[in-house]
């Protein structure tokens, strides 16, 4: 018995290139297929020459085809694609940015491509991971509630909006630059959750030093040139405060939704309630508080409250929002952060992995149709 192209075809359709997660055969990567005395010999063009998942493009098209009746053995050959093959890839499964231009939506300056998550119909809920001031272990937070998500099956993205304090890269262990297709890019991922940041296009060690319209234009790329795909859930890791970066995206993402990281501190708290207060200025709704180094459990099983207590309760009380999660000051969570093994995916089962896990449900859980928001805050481009 020998196999047939259409079998060998039909056993390619669900591989998906790693990076893009369409299938091969869909999106014009698989450009031939020869079979002879049971040798299959396959051709697959890659989107860029010196394609970094080569080996695991290779992996996924020999399982898929060796155990095929009367496969002897696969052979596989790459070329690459063409410029205009890549601008018409880049169209497919990125749109036509004229097309977009003129709806009325929020538009990039990337040639003028609306954002798609200001789409009322775009599926993607934006999370804004906001704080009121640094230290308090926001992005942290961010990190291992984007790695709890996508383990619970959903399709995730974050966004390092902490253009100045960039951090998530590293946390996340994503340490693959991204990847450009013509004029669309591939954000880099890792443990399922797919990334962006300026740290990726900053040389190690070098300071951002940028004024306000620099940083609305690396925002606006953010959003419109990165594939993203339409992830159920796009994190964004905002920086501390209530500067030019929180009002651009309050205006770039009108259905965001604003979490507020706190400590216990009673200072802390009253600084985070500023985000809280800018969130509801500007029309965006604050759905929980999440309170960070709770407290540290000793070698003598006590608990010590280093910073107090009450503050994350306190605010959520003040905003009548839930306290979605207490987390408490662990040596592993930091260690986590500094190795990009975030414990929510490494450790799941660890007091502060199944706080994590259990945050994330309630965020996911909490789909109601949201009020419609505020537009009596308008901000000129």
């Amino acid at each position: 018995m020998s196999v047939t192209h259409e079998q060998v075809v039909e056993a390619l359709r669900p591989v998906e290139d790693p990076e893009l997660h369409r299938s091969i055969v869909d999106i014009g990567m698989l450009r031939d297929v020869q079979i002879n005395d049971g040798v299959v010999s396959i051709l697959i063009a890659l989107t860029i020459a010196g394609c970094p998942l080569r080996n695991e493009i290779t992996n996924r098209v020999k399982n898929a085809v060796t155990p095929l009746p009367g496969v002897a053995s696969v052979a596989l050959e790459f070329t690459v694609m063409t410029d205009e093959e890549r601008g018409e890839l880049r169209t497919k499964l990125h749109g036509d940015p004229s097309a977009t231009a003129g709806q009325g939506q929020a538009h990039g300056h990337a040639e003028g491509r609306a954002i798609p998550f200001a789409n009322p119909d775009n599926k993607t809920r934006p999370l804004l991971i906001s704080s009121g001031k640094g230290g308090v272990g926001k992005s942290s937070v961010t990190t291992n509630l984007a790695v709890a998500l996508a383990a619970q099956g959903h399709s995730v993205g974050v966004l390092d909006a902490d253009i100045y304090g960039y951090s998530i890269p590293r946390m996340l262990g994503a340490n693959a630059d991204p990847v450009a297709i013509d004029r669309m890019l591939l954000p880099s991922e890792s443990y399922g959750v797919r990334c962006i940041s300026i740290g990726y296009f900053v040389p190690e060690g070098q300071a951002v030093v940028w004024r306000g319209p620099m940083l609305h234009k690396a925002l606006e790329q953010f959003l419109t040139d990165v594939y993203w795909d339409e992830p159920d859930f796009l994190l964004i890791d905002m920086p501390p405060g209530t500067g030019d970066i929180a009002l651009s995206l309050s205006q770039y993402l009108p259905k965001g939704e604003v979490y507020v990281v706190t400590t216990p501190q009673q200072a802390a708290q009253k600084v985070a309630r500023l985000s809280a207060a800018m969130a509801v200025k500007v029309g965006l709704p604050v759905k929980g508080i999440i309170e960070n180094m709770s407290w540290f459990t000793g070698d003598d099983g006590k608990r010590y409250e280093l910073f107090g207590s009450g503050g994350g309760q306190e605010l959520a009380t003040e905003l009548a929002v839930p306290l979605l999660g207490q987390l408490p000051f662990v040596q592993a969570l930091r260690e986590g952060g500094d190795d990009g093994r975030p414990i929510a995916a490494i450790n799941p089962d660890s007091e502060s992995g199944l706080i994590f896990h259990d945050i994330a449900r309630k965020i996911a859980a909490d789909n109601k149709p949201r009020k419609k928001f505020s537009k009596f805050l308008k901000i000129n481009g």
